[in-house]
């Protein structure tokens, strides 16, 4: 019987949904045990729109398994000196389990500063040189692929992108993992794109361009694909990286994909803190 790909997306979207909703279960029941919540310290600077909404998200799901965050908002003069002030005084505070500054922030602020400001033991972002903990949006997503049964070794992986936050660490995960992995960037030629992509098992696309991988790459049938992408269409519409529907064994969906096993792992991430 021939599925339907609208119905073929749902299913995994609800899929991902369901494995989110069953770890924050485990996560809040492990809170619960505690005999005190951990400690999620959120400083945003300016009102970004997108930031707001990431923001809103990951109070809602610290408040779900019993986690405490709390937010403080800097207006956007506010000076570097001030930002960097906070966090060392959150890094000396044992009250305090994770410290993430929401990105972006302005221009007068360098993120390399205050990414050498907090500490790596409460660096929950995974962003911090010698951080404690590995990057969320990886980490989630190889989380995610082991729960749902993806065989890691000996695979062929190509990840799209080669960003600090998402194309490295995940290229270094799915070594760790005993794949057979590949870095494609801007540098790539089309013809060896089109090649590495051919041959791939698993592909993990986070470059930032609205269906970049679209139905005229031949890929394998039993492929995964999971979309880090998320490019506002000119239908208001958030859309992915690669086109939907694609011919291939799984293909996540965007929204309600990788955006939910980022926030998973953020608390996962935290827990660890707690512990250490």
């Amino acid at each position: 019987m021939k599925l339907n790909p609208s119905s073929v997306r749902l299913k995994l979207t609800m899929e991902i949904k369901e494995y989110v909703l069953q770890e924050k279960e485990r996560i809040k029941a492990e809170v619960a045990s505690m005999s005190e919540a951990p400690v999620l310290s959120i400083i945003t600077v300016g009102h970004n729109p997108a930031s707001e909404s990431y923001v809103r998200g990951k109070k809602k799901d610290s408040a779900e398994v019993g986690i405490t965050a709390i937010q403080t908002q800097f207006e956007e003069d506010v000076t570097e000196e001030e930002v960097l002030s906070l966090i060392r005084k959150q890094n000396a505070d044992p009250s305090i389990t994770g410290i993430l500054v929401q990105l972006p922030v302005p221009k007068h602020i360098s993120e390399k500063h205050i990414n050498e400001t907090i500490a790596p033991e409460k660096d929950v972002d995974g962003f911090v040189l010698g951080s404690k903990y590995i990057c969320c949006t990886p980490k989630g997503i190889v989380d995610y692929l082991a729960a749902d049964g993806f065989d890691f070794t000996g695979k062929n992986a190509v990840v799209l992108g080669r960003s600090d936050i998402v194309g490295k660490p995940m290229a270094r995960l799915l070594l760790n993992k005993n794949c057979n992995v590949t870095v494609l960037h801007s540098k790539t030629k089309e013809e060896d794109r089109r090649m590495y992509l051919k041959n791939a098992d698993l592909i993990v696309v986070a470059i930032g361009k609205e269906a970049f991988i679209d139905h005229t790459y031949e890929l394998k049938p039993t492929a995964w694909l999971v979309d880090v992408g998320i490019n506002k269409g000119e239908d208001g519409h958030l859309h992915g990286d690669a086109e939907p529907n694609l011919p291939i064994a799984k293909q996540t969906p965007v929204p309600g994909g990788v955006g939910l096993l980022t926030r998973l792992a953020l608390l996962k991430n935290l827990m660890e803190a707690k512990k250490q």
